[in-house]
């Protein structure tokens, strides 16, 4: 399936300033599968799974000479690794950090060697060795964009008439029926590669349902790989209470049990580092950078993925593909993490991303919105509503204290309009947004 992500490789691959890359991002998010796409450019690709194949550690154990390396392991291999040629992939690599280290040295002493390495828990691994700092590159992978998700399903024309439109006209009718019933099988299927896959290719959203069970199971079995004994329980409370309060300022004191912050705020900070949950982060906005501003007592917390975090709360989405409208009526805080997947998916893979909302607590004025985003040197928040009957008192109340906020954007089930500063994008359409 067609994926952004190997654009940036492809860009790596041609780039004379090259280093040897990492891939960051969840499990089964893809990343090995965009690496041997890009294998297919090369005259000769090498795959080395330190998971699966726990013997290859030995070649790092001692010296970390690129060329005895290679040497060793074309021997082990009985396959020419051949610099300029070969793309040497170094999948789970957090199983062997002596080999995270040996990055460096492919860097000063082989440099045309094409190098990738992956791995699901990386920052665990990254934690324990570190990395040398300017002898390596990082890309970031994510599920797959709503954008993918129609490439997938062969909807190129759509994305080509989303991404080329005009907000400022209504997009046809029937094709804007179309593309919001597209929109209800994403969220319910998720982009997730292997259920997308199955989605493609079964229309079943049963043999769905299971992937995403059996993903959910993945993570939960994961949790001992990287969390204590002691901190397993916790790290399972915060898994399953991230769904629960999403769209809502995270509290930790709402999950059941006699359990405190500073036994639960370690726990997050693990579901962060596997890339299994993203901080929405409160900002007083009154500048750049964003980050700067960042209360870290005050946040939000999304999930990897938008028919996950439905499988984990025991819901049946199957009421987006039958009803898109009246599901996102209801189930709004769904909708709002879609939109917050959407934005990190189209975000520039090469850079750490991060989300922000802005809340104002005054008594007798409270005032929140979902998302800031920062586009052309400027501050643009983001609202998500329920289309008719809506109201937008917060995003008008945003833009009349923020006047170098040139405009907001709301997204909804309603096709595109402008009225006053506030453009009104079909969710479909967080693609065209994000690019504006």
């Amino acid at each position: 399936m067609k994926r952004e992500l190997l654009n940036y490789l492809i860009d790596w691959k041609k780039s004379d300033s090259r280093k040897p890359l990492i891939i960051r991002g969840a499990r089964q998010v893809g990343k090995t599968s965009a690496v041997r796409q890009l294998g297919e450019t090369f005259p000769s690709f090498i795959e080395l799974n330190f998971e699966e194949q726990s013997e290859l550690s030995s070649f790092f154990s001692k010296n970390l000479d690129p060329k005895e390396i290679l040497v060793d392991l074309q021997v082990f291999l009985r396959k020419n690794i051949t610099p300029g040629e070969t793309l040497l992939f170094l999948d789970e690599i957090q199983v062997c950090p002596r080999a995270l280290l040996a990055l460096r040295y492919f860097y000063e002493k082989m440099p045309e060697l094409h190098v990738i390495a992956a791995g699901s828990l990386l920052e665990f691994a990254i934690e324990q060795v570190g990395v040398p700092v300017g002898r390596v590159q990082f890309l970031h992978a994510y599920p797959m964009s709503f954008k993918e998700f129609l490439w997938a399903l062969n909807e190129n024309f759509l994305v080509d008439a989303i991404l080329n439109h005009d907000p400022h006209k209504s997009f046809q009718s029937a094709n804007h029926e179309k593309a919001l019933r597209l929109f209800g099988e994403y969220i319910a299927i998720g982009g997730m590669p292997e259920a997308v896959l199955n989605w493609r290719d079964h229309k079943n959203y049963l043999r769905c349902q299971i992937i995403h069970d059996d993903l959910i199971s993945a993570y939960k079995q994961d949790f001992e790989k990287y969390a204590k004994k002691t901190q397993i329980k916790y790290v399972e409370h915060v898994f399953k209470e991230a769904a629960l309060q999403l769209g809502q300022q995270f509290q930790f004191s709402k999950i059941p049990g006699d359990f405190r912050k500073r036994e639960l705020s370690p726990a997050l900070t693990l579901l962060e580092k596997a890339n299994i949950a993203t901080r929405v982060q409160q900002v007083h906005a009154q500048g750049f950078p964003l980050n700067a501003q960042a209360d870290p007592n005050y946040f939000k917390i999304i999930l990897v993925d938008v028919a996950l975090t439905q499988t984990l709360l025991g819901a049946i989405p199957t009421e987006w593909i039958l009803d898109t409208e009246n599901a996102f009526i209801n189930k709004g805080a769904i909708a709002e993490s879609f939109v917050a997947q959407e934005l990190l998916a189209y975000h520039n893979a090469r850079q750490d991303a991060a989300l922000y909302y802005w809340r104002r607590n005054q008594h007798g004025s409270e005032a929140e919105i979902d998302y800031l985003i920062e586009q052309h040197a400027k501050i643009i928040p983001i609202e998500v509503k329920a289309g008719k009957g809506s109201t937008l008192k917060s995003m008008h109340l945003f833009l009349n204290t923020h006047p170098d906020s040139p405009y907001g954007i709301r997204f909804s089930t309603q096709n595109f309009s402008v009225h006053e500063k506030i453009i009104s994008y079909p969710l479909y359409a967080v693609m065209l947004a994000a690019e504006a």
